[in-house]
């Protein structure tokens, strides 16, 4: 009988972005007060589970994320590059309300392609790199569980892939709120569920901003 594995994939909490950026790849993007305690808050949902691994991508909000998990359940972070925020294009630039950085002029150049996107990194490239870091973190917790600390757009598009949906779709429609947790069911090597819960879900202050 094949052993049963469960790979957590976990947004990271709210982020300190006042200005309204498109932060991305960008470093010095920290954790709000709020997102601090959203990590705390999924650190003690988790706390009685059987996970004994824990990755994360290396940007700051990520590791702030995984940081409460790891002393609650005496586990080492280990940053994994394959996590990382997808690339993008309009990175540093003011988003402003819903998808305002859509209506910008000086934006439409990057927009000759949504089913890519054009703007930046492509679907299929990130269904490569977290298909292949959920394959490695299973077999690391084999018969157990793991958390993997990563951001909206690459657990939406793993989870479409899993799910076999298009990977194109309107960011507004994403179900992966912040500090939610997106959480794979394996029977061996075989995906038998996708399941989804927001155990910070009371602290959200409402859309935050896309591709964060």
């Amino acid at each position: 009988m094949a052993e049963t594995t469960v790979v957590h994939l976990l947004r990271h909490g709210e982020v300190h972005n006042p200005a309204g950026v498109l932060y991305g790849r960008l470093p010095g993007y920290h954790l709000s007060e709020t997102g601090k305690l959203m990590a705390e808050t999924v650190a003690k949902a988790v706390a009685d589970r059987d996970i004994v691994a824990l990755y994360s991508s290396p940007l700051e909000r990520a590791r702030e994320t995984a940081a409460p998990i790891a002393t609650t359940l005496n586990l080492e972070i280990q940053p994994d590059e394959r996590l990382v925020e997808a690339d993008n294009m309009l990175q540093g630039r003011t988003v402003g309300q819903g998808l305002g950085i859509l209506r910008n002029p000086r934006n439409y150049r990057h927009f000759w392609n949504p089913l890519r996107p054009s703007w930046g990194e492509p679907y299929t490239r990130i269904v490569r790199r977290m298909r292949s870091v959920i394959d490695d973190a299973r077999a690391a917790a084999r018969g157990h569980e793991a958390v993997l600390v990563s951001h909206q757009l690459p657990i939406w598009t793993i989870r479409m892939a899993a799910e076999g949906r298009r990977l194109w779709h309107d960011p507004r429609r994403r179900q992966c709120g912040l500090a939610s947790l997106t959480t794979f069911t394996f029977d061996g090597e075989r995906l038998v569920s996708v399941g989804y819960s927001e155990p910070a879900g009371s602290l959200s202050r409402g859309p935050s901003v896309p591709g964060a």
